[in-house]
């Protein structure tokens, strides 16, 4: 009964989150990306420590935290005096492939000597993990995580509680933004703000990406700006991501419950809480420097969550095999 009513929620939650997008898609990702982002970053964090990361042993997640500290660096080195301006994406994308790879071998292996092995496979196999520079230094740290691994976790959940509303709610997930980017179009929204489109220039790298994908015909013609924010194209891309980083934020947040991630000591809590604020603070008073922060903890939890990832693609293949043997 309750993960029924849950999932109501969720729905309903999936309908706000595309009509916001719909109205005012720079600005509900800001507010989504740097309030309600921290939040869910640090809940997450504590949750999947509770939980050992989901990891056959809890010390292998030292190689995805140090990953994510390399990630930061390297995006940021020019600021830190550390280099060119110019963010190495292949070598981005060779360690983003090593922690993903790795991450398969800490879920579901316990042999120490097998996981090493397997780790110095990845290791090895990144030398040609440019051949997919795309998957795995833009997409899969951005949409596939918030979008892709959020309607798996909801497959996951409703495959688990045999909820029809489950089903209707993943269904839901995939099919209204696409919806609603063809009914609207680019059109019946309000403008981005000046503030919007100064803050926006620090995330507007994946949407020129994909405009690039989608409107190959204008890709590279023109001001890179107007695409992002005034184009037909642009306004649709901004739509989806918007609708997908804060949907996933609120799912999380709405199966609070279920989850059971605020069952923490006090003084963690208090202390996530003090981070948040501070997170919240410093967006607000510099979106410059508080992105490079954000940065560092969202990498931080689409890292940490590898592992649970691998379950969770397990526990839907056992859910299907279960369910076809029994029909």
């Amino acid at each position: 009964m309750q993960t029924n009513k849950i999932d109501i929620i969720n729905i309903g939650l999936i309908f706000l989150s595309a009509i916001l997008a719909v109205i005012l898609p720079f600005e509900l990702f800001l507010f989504a990306y740097g309030v309600l982002g921290p939040l869910h970053y640090l809940t997450e964090i504590s949750w999947l420590h509770d939980k050992n990361y989901f990891a056959t042993n809890k010390n292998d997640i030292w190689l995805l935290v140090i990953i994510s500290l390399i990630l930061a660096i390297f995006t940021f080195k020019s600021q830190l005096g550390l280099g060119a301006l110019e963010v190495d994406f292949t070598f981005n994308n060779a360690i983003i492939f090593i922690a993903f790879g790795s991450s398969l071998f800490f879920a579901l292996v316990k042999n120490k000597f097998i996981k090493v092995v397997g780790v110095i496979l990845v290791v090895l196999l990144s030398f040609i993990s440019d051949r997919m520079i795309l998957f795995f230094s833009v997409f899969l740290p951005t949409l596939i995580h918030v979008f892709l691994f959020t309607s798996i976790f909801m497959l996951y959940g409703a495959l688990k509680s045999k909820s029809k509303m489950g089903y209707l709610s993943v269904l839901l997930h995939i099919a209204i933004p696409l919806l609603f980017i063809i009914l609207f179009s680019g059109k019946n929204f309000l403008p981005a703000t000046a503030y919007a489109q100064n803050a926006y220039k620090e995330f507007q790298m994946l949407n020129q990406v994909i405009i690039n994908m989608l409107n190959t015909s204008h890709a590279g013609d023109g001001d890179a700006v107007n695409l992002v924010f005034q184009s037909s194209v642009g306004i649709s891309v901004m739509r989806f991501i918007a609708f997908a980083y804060t949907y996933h934020y609120l799912n999380w947040f709405s199966k609070t419950k279920v989850i059971g991630w605020y069952d923490i000591p006090k003084s963690r809590a208090l202390f996530i809480v003090v981070l948040w604020i501070v997170s919240v603070a410093l967006y607000a008073i510099d979106y410059s420097l508080g992105f490079k922060w954000l940065f560092l903890l969202s990498f931080m939890h689409v890292l940490l969550e590898f592992p649970l990832n691998f379950h969770s693609f397990v526990g839907i293949f056992k859910s299907l095999k279960l369910k076809t043997a029994t029909t």
